[in-house]
């Protein structure tokens, strides 16, 4: 494999001294998952990545970015010695993306940055090779070390960039340096940290501050903040807007979920198109829309993108449905709709119409109707307005079309208290009460949603779920 980062390139690049020549092939800040041929970057987290740096290198890696030699290293072990091993990886970070040929799509918004960036991934590589961020790297080591482990002759690189505070996107922005820009959407989330759904969009809008001389800012239309993203984004060469708004540049004007898909109506420069998601939600329908108008600002056929964006679907925690089957014999199963990676009111709100769009089956279990059930986790750092945001969910249109709504975590307790008594299920204050019987949850038939910022731990009740079958597959058409 080719080195991706030499000794000597890397100590250029960083400032830094190398003990000996080494070649590295990836770039790793974890010792659980370093592959031979990596180096390691020892960061402090809850613990001092120095303390690993042994274990690193005996697993195979190739050196390791340290800010002094750790005790049990020799001191002519392959190492890269930097005053500050997190600027040594902003640095390196930097000088990564300064030596691609690749075009760059940076990605922020309240919701959907990780999954825009996954159909990014899809669809930019039927037309090019592709580098995006693993997992939600997108904070202020994830982009560096994003665009650490970026290969020079990639045609494309997709750079997620996240915050919790203000200020931190403006930097990792110029750092990233796209040639095209892409908010998702603006919702409250980290209330916490600002004090007002303006002061959010500010912060999303300084993404287009590291824009590329000539980039295309890509914006919803269709906001009470957009105003404020398009005064953030006045000095980009082109915008571009997307969303259900009248005078949008990519105007959704019809969706239609079915069970497995979300089929997606447009109209872009006077033009009608259709395009679909392999997997029910509006939300993935308007991102959908944010990708193709970024495969247009980066001159790729929007026809060839449109088909690939069609065979993306969410991964695991993120919307993904799974048909649980009970008994084989008999036949018995029922969906589960896992959800339970993040949760604020925007995405809480796109889930139920997930759920409230989907077909349970009759006649199969118990009861003689399927039926539609939610398990819905507290939403975390949503500041003052937290309870008044909780308990708005009960006036979420459709909600009548839920059968039982199970809640989890002292946020939930309002809209438990809230709901109607034949649709209330159970309230417990941790998810840990509700997995410990989660098969008295469901019937066959069911369709069962599971949904709650990843602190509440709702995956427990995922995966107490999941274990109830006998074999799990993704519903036809996902992958």
């Amino acid at each position: 494999m080719m080195a991706l980062w030499t000794s000597a390139k890397a100590a250029e690049a960083t400032g830094g001294r190398a003990t000996a020549p080494w070649a590295a092939t990836g770039v790793s800040i974890d010792t659980r998952t370093l592959q031979p041929g990596d180096l390691f970057v020892a960061l402090k987290d809850v613990r001092d990545g120095h303390e690993f740096v042994a274990q690193a290198l005996a697993k195979g890696a190739a050196a390791a970015l340290v800010s002094h030699i750790p005790d049990g290293v020799s001191p002519d072990a392959p190492l890269l010695i930097v005053p500050d091993v997190l600027q040594g990886l902003a640095d390196l970070g930097a000088a990564g993306r300064a030596r691609t040929r690749a075009k760059v799509v940076g990605v922020t918004g309240s919701v959907g940055k990780t999954s825009t960036k996954e159909m990014l991934r899809v669809t930019l590589a039927g037309q090019g090779s592709v580098h995006a961020a693993e997992a939600s790297y997108n904070n202020h080591w994830g982009v560096p070390l994003t665009l650490a482990r970026m290969p020079e002759d990639v045609d494309f690189a997709v750079i997620e960039i996240g915050m919790n505070h203000p200020g931190e996107i403006a930097p990792l922005a110029r750092m990233a340096r796209p040639h095209v820009a892409l908010i998702t959407t603006v919702a409250p989330a980290h209330l916490e940290a600002f004090d007002s759904l303006e002061a959010i969009a500010r912060e999303k809008a300084a993404i287009f501050l590291g824009l590329e001389p000539g980039g295309t800012a890509i914006l919803p239309a269709d906001l009470s903040v957009t105003p404020t993203l398009r005064a953030g984004a006045a000095q980009a060469a082109h915008m571009v807007t997307f969303g259900a708004a009248d005078g949008a540049d990519w105007h959704l004007t019809a969706t239609k979920l079915c069970d497995t898909a979300t089929v997606v109506q447009v109209s872009h420069a006077g033009q009608p198109m259709l395009f679909k998601v392999m997997s029910p939600g509006r939300h993935f329908a308007v991102n959908g829309l944010a990708v193709l108008a970024a495969a247009e600002a980066l001159g790729l056929d929007p026809v060839l993108a449109a088909t690939d964006l069609g065979r993306w679907s969410p991964p695991a925690g993120r919307g993904a449905r799974e048909h649980i089957i009970l008994d084989v014999v008999e036949e018995t199963a029922f969906d589960l709709i896992d959800d339970a990676f993040n949760a604020n009111p925007a995405s809480v709100a796109a889930s139920l119409d997930v759920l409230i769009a989907a077909t349970p089956q009759d006649g199969v279990g118990a009861k003689a109707k399927g039926r539609r059930i939610a398990v819905l986790g507290d939403m975390l750092e949503l500041g003052l307005t937290e309870a008044a945001l909780h308990l708005a969910i009960a006036r979420h249109p459709g909600l009548d079309q839920i059968d039982v709504i199970h809640c989890v975590g002292p946020r939930m307790k309002a809209l438990h208290a809230a709901l109607p008594r034949s649709q209330r299920g159970q309230w417990v204050e941790k998810a840990t009460d509700l997995a410990s019987h989660s098969r008295s949850l469901i019937d066959p038939g069911d369709v069962i949603l599971v949904k709650g910022s990843k602190g509440i731990k709702v995956s427990l009740v995922v995966d107490a779920l999941r274990k109830l079958g006998q074999q799990a597959t993704l519903v036809k058409g996902e992958a």
